[in-house]
């Protein structure tokens, strides 16, 4: 019978809130390298939502183009995060290309 090999883990693991690993990581708030990680994280989300409510309403990223006076390779770089939208753009892909309402809220 072979005996089996344990594994004790050290004391030395270290748990840290995601607030402190996007400090160590990214810097402070405020800081340059910060806002710019923010900035991208903002945008793939915004990415994310204006997907999956385009899948939703069963509509191709070319389908969603045509509807709002745009291109399929637009739709694709925003839907992944790597394109800067405009508020007139977001406008038109979300209100008039999907139907939904955008709400504004700042705190």
């Amino acid at each position: 019978m072979k005996k089996k090999k344990l594994i004790k883990m050290g004391s030395n693991i270290s748990i840290t809130t995601f607030e402190r690993h996007l400090e160590r990581r990214y810097g402070e708030i405020g800081s340059e390298k910060r806002m710019a990680f923010e900035a991208k994280a903002k945008a793939f989300a915004i990415g994310e939502l204006i997907k999956e409510e385009r899948r939703l309403a069963k509509m191709t990223q070319e389908q969603l183009a045509e509807k709002t006076g745009t291109k399929k390779s637009f739709i694709s770089r925003i839907e992944n995060g790597k394109s800067d939208i405009q508020l007139s753009t977001l406008y038109r892909i979300l209100e008039i290309g999907l139907g939904k309402k955008i709400s504004l809220m700042i705190e």
